[in-house]
């Protein structure tokens, strides 16, 4: 099960590193740059990995990592192209990274058994089949965030990328809940021995 991700904030004392991607504590330093003037650089040392961090205005300015949650390992192949790809300009972009996030999810849809073409419809189909009212949710957030990106004065991602950042977190949850689990279950139920499979359907097939 995919557990909490919390991302790099100045100050933190913990948080997933960004370059082991461990949760650990961090230790916090000021940089001396000479000729600049007051202070604006600092530095975080992982305890994990021991590897620096360097900050400038309180953002993470090396290494140009994007410090947003990792790929789901379960999220299937056509998707994960969009989500790496957030992943990568989301320091430069957060707005453009929500807009790839919602094509991520567009092309998520028919491997939850939709047709992909309307992310509404596709949403509203699999409420009427009995979806979660958490995923339900989940997905909502990604639609209206990631369509919101490309309409300009309806959310100032680039003002709150942190509203931006969330739909990572979202499209894991979805894959964690549609995909992995009961990828898990059907794993465990096949290793169950043929004799107590066949009573099972037996029995299923009686009711």
């Amino acid at each position: 099960m995919k557990s909490q991700y919390y991302p790099p904030r100045f100050g933190d004392d913990k948080f997933h590193c960004i370059q082991c991607q461990v949760f650990a504590n961090q230790t916090w330093h000021n940089v001396f740059v000479e000729k600049i003037g007051p202070s604006v650089f600092n530095a975080s040392r992982c305890a994990h990995c021991n590897k620096i961090t360097y900050w400038y205005n309180k953002s993470i300015a090396w290494p140009d990592n994007s410090p947003t949650e990792p790929i789901h390992p379960d999220l299937p192949a056509d998707c994960a192209i969009e989500f790496e790809e957030a992943r990568n300009i989301f320091s430069r972009s957060p707005r453009a990274a929500a807009a790839l996030l919602r094509l991520c999810v567009q092309k998520l849809l028919p491997h939850l058994g939709e047709g992909g073409k309307n992310i509404n419809d596709d949403i509203k189909s699999l409420v009427s089949k009995g979806l979660s009212p958490l995923v339900q949710k989940a997905l909502d957030y990604c639609r209206v965030v990631g369509n919101n990106a490309v309409h300009p004065g309806e959310i100032a991602i680039n003002d709150t990328p942190d509203v931006a950042q969330k739909l990572f977190s979202m499209i894991n949850f979805i894959v964690e809940d549609r995909i992995s689990r009961p990828k898990e279950i059907d794993q465990l139920y096949s290793s169950l021995p043929d004799d107590a499979r066949k009573q099972i359907e037996s029995r299923d097939k009686k009711s």
